[in-house]
């Protein structure tokens, strides 16, 4: 669906464990925007806005609500988790994205009743 998937050495180390070969793993300066970008976002967060300020034409995949605003904020295209299942499903490249979202909700990874049902719905299901 992306021609390449960027995270920084910062969501590389949250992450914890290894990663397939398809992500590559970006390290970021540190920097002021990053500085003032940690006083409202999760340093993770913030290091994805970065890279994506530093490369024109990103798409960031952001669940967290303040990093989307602040991202969206600066101009930056974002999409979530959710929002990707469902271009996968309008794309064929997926049946359905019900099973997909009973496994997510399987984790710790929080779904609104309203967001499932909007998902549903777009999905075309």
């Amino acid at each position: 669906m992306y021609e390449e998937i960027l995270i920084t050495d910062v969501v590389a180390k949250e992450f914890n464990k290894p990663l397939p070969d398809w992500i590559t793993v970006c390290p970021i300066k540190f920097n002021e925007k990053e500085f003032l970008f940690e006083k409202r976002i999760d340093k993770g967060e913030a290091s994805v806005i970065i890279l994506a300020l530093e490369r024109s034409n990103s798409t960031i995949i952001i669940d967290d609500f303040k990093g989307r605003a602040l991202a969206k904020e600066l101009g930056i295209k974002v999409t979530g988790t959710i929002g990707i299942i469902i271009s996968a499903k309008n794309k064929k490249l997926i049946p359905s994205i019900k099973p997909i979202l009973e496994k997510i909700k399987e984790t710790n990874f929080y779904i609104s009743k309203e967001l499932e049902n909007e998902a549903v719905e777009l999905a075309e299901e």
